[in-house]
């Protein structure tokens, strides 16, 4: 978030992810479902940078789980999404729906020009 509250848009797209895993997100997971919706490569260093700074604001929660076998017993952290970064998701839908009234997408255009 900016100095202002605001959410920027990586850091929305990795707390709505975050909210889609109900509590079983862990940064690889982060990744592939942005990167799926989006379209777009992701770096993995871009996502835990992130995840940590949404954790020191208060916006996601962490928790160390049991790492699975193919992970040789190395612990995952797992992400859950906090009251704080609910609400924040919140006030990003609403102003991004005020932003859009009166508009109407039909009339944008499709192709280059100025």
């Amino acid at each position: 978030m900016g100095g202002n509250g605001l959410l920027g848009a990586f850091e929305e797209h990795v707390l709505l992810s975050v909210a889609r895993g109900g509590g079983d997100a862990y940064g690889m997971t982060v990744r592939r479902d942005i990167e799926e919706r989006t379209g777009r490569d992701v770096a993995i260093g871009a996502v835990y940078s992130t995840l940590d700074r949404l954790e020191t604001k208060g916006l996601v929660v962490s928790r160390l789980g049991h790492g699975p076998p193919e992970r040789r017993g190395r612990a995952r952290r797992f992400f859950t999404l906090a009251l704080a970064g609910a609400q924040a998701l919140r006030t990003a839908r609403e102003l991004t729906d005020r932003m859009w009234e009166g508009l109407d997408p039909a009339s944008l255009p499709t192709r280059g020009g100025s």
